[in-house]
Order: structure tokens, then C-alpha cells, then sequence
């Protein structure tokens, strides 16, 4: 999942730079078609990394660590001390 997700992180970072390009070298009103279809592709493709992160974290493919694992684990520890002991 990583590698997947770091593989549409950087198409994302070649579709902006696309974009850039294409912006600095508009000579008539085709680039800017090729500047809106890059900056279109770009935007396309960061929704889909969001959404795979979310589903990998919903399903557990990805770990939270750092302050929001400590935000879930106080969390858990504070429903466990809240639930009836049968």
C-alpha cells in the first residue's frame, strides 16, 4: 500500500509539474488546455490517493503512529475503563 500510495504521490508531482510547464510555455490558447487537463489529471489523482489512504487506514493496512496513535490509545483506554466489567 505504500508503495502504491508514494507511485500516485509522485505521478501527482509530474502531473503538476506538467501543468507548470505548459503554463510558462503557452504561446496561444491550446496550452492553456493542456495547463487545465494536467491541473484536471492532478487533482483526480490527489482524491484517489485519499481516498486509498482512508480505506487502508478504515481496513487497517496502514497504522496511525505519532500523536493522533496516542489520541485512538487514550481514547481506547478511556472506553475501556467506561465499559461494565461482566
Amino acid at each position: 500500500m505504500k508503495i502504491i500510495a508514494i507511485l500516485i504521490f509522485l505521478v501527482i508531482i509530474v502531473s503538476l509539474g506538467t501543468a507548470l510547464y505548459h503554463l510558462v510555455k503557452r504561446k496561444d490558447g491550446d496550452e492553456s488546455g493542456k495547463t487545465a487537463k494536467a491541473l484536471t489529471v492532478r487533482i483526480g489523482l490527489s482524491l484517489l490517493l485519499f481516498v486509498l489512504i482512508a480505506i487502508a487506514f478504515v481496513t487497517g493496512l496502514i497504522q496511525p503512529h505519532g500523536i493522533g496513535a496516542r489520541i485512538q490509545q487514550i481514547q481506547y483506554e478511556n472506553a475501556q475503563k467506561q465499559a461494565p466489567n461482566p
